[in-house]
């Protein structure tokens, strides 16, 4: 045990906390893999942590226990305030909990930087909340680093390289301005109940600065474009952008018949800085 609470499972008979589809939850019960999760975010004593639907809270005890300085959990599902009140008391003033939608809450306003995210993330808003946290409208962010938990093929799509099959948006998104590297892999019966697909635990580290300039919005409109009809070679799928695409694709070194998944990085970068 990492702390001297009740077994998660019996937090959850205790509280009727059944996991609902409706609010994306699969909750995790085994201590030791939310102590693995807590300790892939790295040295916590120095940082407060944002927990998104943490649930029961296994993965707020083992964060707690791994030393976080603060933890702000943000649950939307009210059967679960209780048990994270429990956790609470056994760790004072250490543990803040706020009832609601983590899309409209402001993490500055209940925390101190540094700032580290940490979540078992409910996969209905998984996706939506790593692109808010990777497209604010300042850069560097509120957070120091990202350490999430996706369904695997996400956490794929997020470290996929240029030619493969993942290789998209969501990678150029998180690589222009962040480190990110797979920590952790889970299968599906670590969870109750067992989701369809095995999971994965990604960090993202923020950079100070992105790894390429470019224009925030118009590297995410040729990003959009250009991988919204990935079958198609760049001169048609880039069409819309400028009547003189084709010539602006050589100008950077790119072939205008290559497509979108052939480009790296810095290729989209060299391009959204010709359209500007």
């Amino acid at each position: 045990m990492i702390d001297p609470l009740p077994p998660l499972r019996e937090v959850i008979a205790r509280h009727g906390l059944s996991a609902r589809k409706s609010l994306g939850q699969n909750f995790l019960l085994d201590l030791n893999l939310t102590r693995r999760i807590a300790e892939a975010a790295g040295d916590l004593s120095c940082c407060d942590v944002l927990e998104v639907g943490p649930g029961p809270g296994g993965l707020t005890r083992g964060l707690l226990a791994a030393g976080a300085r603060h933890v702000l959990a943000v649950e939307k599902d009210k059967r679960c305030l209780p048990a994270l009140a429990e956790i609470a008391a056994a760790y004072p003033d250490r543990l803040t909990i706020v009832e609601g939608d983590a899309l409209g809450i402001d993490p500055n306003a209940h925390l101190q930087p540094p700032i580290r995210v940490v979540a078992n993330l409910p996969y209905n808003i998984g996706t939506e909340l790593l692109v808010r946290w990777l497209t604010p409208h300042d850069w560097p962010p509120f957070w120091q680093s990202l350490t999430l938990m996706f369904q695997r093929e996400v956490a794929e799509r997020i470290v996929a390289r240029p030619g493969s099959k993942a290789y998209g948006r969501l990678a150029l998104l998180a690589q222009w301005r962040s480190t990110a590297r797979i920590v952790l892999r889970l299968p599906a019966r670590a969870f109750t109940p067992a989701p369809k697909v095995d999971s994965a635990v990604v960090h993202l580290a923020a950079l100070a600065v992105p790894r390429f300039p470019a224009n925030p919005q118009l590297l995410e409109r040729v990003v959009a474009m250009a991988f919204n009809q990935r079958r198609k070679m760049l001169r048609a799928a880039l069409r819309g952008l400028a009547p003189d695409i084709e010539a602006r694709l050589q100008s950077v070194g790119i072939a205008p018949t290559q497509r979108a998944e052939e480009l790296a990085l810095e290729q989209f970068c060299a391009l959204a800085r010709t359209l500007e």
